[in-house]
């Protein structure tokens, strides 16, 4: 896109609000039984960790600085600077890494420190009743939309998709405004602000306004997790998806079995973000563009549907609150997002 039609944000404060010191946790999708964690304040940690793919301790550290500059402490996982193969680390080192995290009362937000392949090899390894008694936001894309999905069909709990450390820049001079502002809407997510997002629309748009949860991640996970444990309830909820390198006739596979599981049916809204599609140049034109993809498996139902908004793997990916309730307008003039 260009950049007149990236996103412009803007953001109303909102009183930080902290859970009950015995929150209720059911495994239905009612969304009055949503939880959001505490929100951040100066002083408080971070823990940093790879629960997919490997990274290194010098790849982390303009993160590391950022986050710090936010006002919060780091602490850096022991999978960092870890690698088995394509890994950050083992599936125990990563399993065990990941659990401490999730276990330190310290520790009031996880950073995983870049997607890749690997957190569902480890997802069902997790001992989650810690973190029941006290969430706390697990923040990332891609590959962590595992434990988006998980977090919302099993314990109705909030957490942040959006960039990871592999996404900060070495040279904060040399990023461009959106590559920073993008990444600041972290900590705005963080700190609670509501978040609002206004997008310039795309013609082939649905035009309509819903309200709902906020639910997805990336296109091949969901795919992948479907009949799992951590397969997603769609019914009354605002989905949004992205992917990136696969075939057109691969998404359009994708969005079949979006159709065929009934995750498109009941819907409230859906956002299609940012593909980057891979062309295969051994084989015909399949012929079809996203738009009409998309389109195609949601002409018989009534609800909105954006195209281009500003998330997945793309500069323009800022932070969502999964878990959360939005408005979504889609509109002649524009569309918006935003927490209501």
């Amino acid at each position: 896109m260009k950049r007149k039609s990236f996103i412009q944000s803007s953001i109303g404060a909102l009183t930080a609000s902290y859970l009950p010191a015995l929150p209720k946790f059911q495994t239905n999708e009612d969304e009055a039984l949503f939880v959001s964690p505490a929100f951040l304040k100066a002083g408080d940690i971070i823990g940093i960790t790879a629960p997919a793919g490997y990274i290194t301790s010098e790849e982390i550290r303009s993160a590391v600085q950022k986050m710090e500059s936010w006002g919060y402490k780091i602490k850096i996982g022991e999978t960092i600077d870890k690698r088995d193969f394509t890994f950050g680390g083992t599936d125990e080192e990563r399993t065990k890494d990941f659990q401490q995290m999730l276990d330190d009362p310290k520790i009031k937000a996880i950073m995983c420190a870049r997607g890749g392949y690997g957190v569902v090899r480890i997802i069902d390894k997790l001992n989650w009743e810690k973190f029941k008694a006290k969430p706390k936001w697990i923040i990332g894309f891609s590959d962590v939309t595992v434990f988006h999905s998980h977090l919302n069909k099993n314990f109705g709990i909030a957490s942040i998709h959006s960039k990871m450390c592999n996404s900060f820049p070495d040279d904060w001079s040399l990023a461009e405004p959106l590559q920073i502002e993008t990444i600041d809407s972290i900590q705005l997510a963080l700190s609670g602000k509501k978040m609002k997002y206004t997008v310039t629309p795309n013609p082939q748009n649905k035009l309509g306004t819903a309200d709902g949860v906020l639910i997805g991640g990336n296109l091949k996970m969901l795919e992948t997790l479907a009949g799992t444990r951590s397969d997603i309830n769609t019914a009354g909820k605002i989905l949004f998806v992205e992917d990136t390198g696969e075939y057109m006739y691969s998404i359009d596979r994708m969005f079949w079995n979006l159709k065929r599981t009934g995750k498109l049916s009941q819907l409230k809204g859906l956002i299609v973000g940012g593909f980057k599609i891979k062309v295969d140049e051994d084989s015909d034109d399949f012929g079809k563009t996203l738009q009409d993809v998309v389109l195609e498996k949601v002409r018989t139902y009534n609800y909105p549907v954006c195209f281009d908004f500003p998330v997945g793997h793309q500069k323009n990916n800022y932070a969502l609150k999964c878990g959360v309730k939005h408005r979504l307008e889609v509109k002649n003039e524009n569309v918006s997002l935003k927490e209501i």
